[in-house]
C-alpha cells in the first residue's frame, strides 16, 4: 500500500446490550476518539456493533479484514472470565499467528490501576496482513491499554506492508527503527 492511501481501521463492539441499542456505545466511541487523538494521517473507521457470540465476532473480524481491507481491527468487550466473554477465542480462531505480547503489556499496564486486571484475557493476532487487537470494555481502560500498546502498532503494520500511520508525537510516539 502506498503512504497516501487512507488506512481503514475496524472497530468492533461486542455486546448483547449494545447490539440491541439499549445504551450508547461509549467503548466504540472511546476507541475512535483515541485513534483520532493519535493519528495525523488520514484514516477511516469501519464500525460494527454486534452480538457477543463467537460466530458473529469471527464473521465480523473476517469481514473487516478480508472484505473491507482494514489494516487494523480493534475490538472492545468480551475479554473477561464470564462464560459469554468469547472475543479472545474468536480472535484466536480467525488469526494465522498470535501476538501475545499485546495482551501481556495491556494486563501489566492495567494492573497499575486495578488488581482485577489479571482477570482480563485480551490478546492480539495477525490475519493476513492485518493486526487484530482485543481491548477491555471500559472507556478509561481502553485509553490506558492503547496508550501502552499503540507505539508498536504502526511499525507492526509497516512490517505487514500496510498503510503508513503517522502519529501526533505530542500525544503518542510510535516506535520505528532508525534507518541507517
Amino acid at each position: 500500500m502506498s503512504e497516501q492511501q487512507v488506512a481503514r481501521i475496524g472497530i468492533i463492539t461486542a455486546s448483547d446490550r449494545a447490539s440491541k441499542g439499549i445504551y450508547e456505545d461509549l467503548s466504540g466511541k472511546a476507541i475512535e476518539d483515541t485513534l483520532n487523538d493519535y493519528l495525523t494521517s488520514t484514516w477511516e473507521p469501519v464500525y460494527r456493533c454486534i452480538e457477543d457470540d463467537q460466530k458473529t465476532i469471527e464473521d465480523t473480524m473476517k469481514e473487516l479484514v478480508d472484505n473491507e481491507g482494514c489494516c487494523l481491527v480493534v475490538t472492545t468487550g468480551g475479554t473477561g472470565p464470564a462464560a459469554r466473554d468469547v472475543t479472545p477465542e474468536a480472535t484466536e480462531a480467525v488469526c494465522d499467528r498470535m501476538m501475545p505480547g499485546f495482551g501481556e503489556l495491556m494486563r501489566a499496564e492495567s494492573l497499575k490501576f486495578v488488581p482485577t486486571a489479571i482477570l482480563s484475557r485480551q490478546t492480539a493476532g495477525l490475519r493476513g496482513s492485518s493486526l487484530i487487537v482485543n481491548l477491555p470494555g471500559k472507556p478509561k481502560s481502553i485509553r490506558e491499554c492503547l496508550d501502552a500498546v499503540f507505539p508498536a502498532i504502526p511499525y507492526c503494520i509497516d512490517l505487514m506492508e500496510g498503510p503508513f500511520l503517522e502519529c501526533n508525537e505530542e500525544v503518542i510516539k510510535p516506535f520505528r527503527p532508525k534507518k541507517k
